[in-house]
């Protein structure tokens, strides 16, 4: 009989992440480049869309930490609404609830993703959000888990990580060996033009997911 585990108890470190799911880290620059190449430019309307978000960032961050919750409405929601994942072709699954069976069936884990992007029922995107106080690579184990579940092995995944004041993308591949590969982080909280950059980079995810 299957034992179910909380994917947040069994997967607490990035080694864990990596010996359950047999997955490496690439350094090959090849391997994500969506995250520096070819990135849209911004129109008007998008640029005061996104100092308004950093505007509201700051006034509330500035009575202190923000909560998961605070940073997914403040950050993490307005920027996958603004790159248009919110929009057709694209389904949002919030909360999504997963079970990913490891050894050989032996043990499932389960968790809950806090927003699934979907593009016909095909999942494309992930969302992780951490509290200010916890560093945003905290994110990153839990986020591998959660990328691993998804059930097309074919098409490459793609996660967003932040903890409001620092946003990290994650590209990983599933065949023919797990591979997974990082962006560097973004300090959102601290430079008006890395939001203007994570949400560039954001865009293009968008834009390349539909023309594949």
């Amino acid at each position: 009989m299957a034992k179910f585990v909380a994917v947040t108890e069994a997967i607490k470190t990035l080694t864990e992440a990596e010996s359950r799911f047999n997955l490496s880290r690439t350094e090959d620059e090849a391997f994500f480049t969506e995250w520096q190449t070819e990135l849209p430019s911004l129109s008007d309307s998008e640029h005061t869309a996104l100092d308004t978000l950093r505007r509201r960032l700051l006034y509330h961050r500035s009575d202190g930490e923000l909560l998961e919750g605070a940073v997914t409405l403040l950050v993490a929601s307005p920027l996958l609404e603004l790159a248009g994942f919110y929009d057709p072709p694209f389904k949002m699954k919030a909360e999504a609830a997963i079970e990913i069976a490891i050894d050989d069936g032996e043990e499932t884990l389960r968790g809950r993703i806090d927003v699934l992007i979907l593009q016909n029922q095909l999942w494309v995107m992930i969302l992780e959000s951490k509290k200010t106080t916890i560093s945003v690579r905290s994110a990153l184990p839990q986020a591998l888990a959660y990328m691993m579940a998804n059930p097309d092995l074919n098409k490459p995944r793609f996660g967003m990580l932040t903890n409001g004041d620092d946003v990290l993308f994650v590209k990983l591949l599933a065949q023919p060996m797990p591979q997974y590969a990082l962006s560097r982080a973004f300090s959102i909280y601290t430079v008006v033009s890395e939001l203007r950059s994570a949400f560039q980079i954001l865009k293009h995810l968008g834009q390349s997911i539909i023309n594949t």
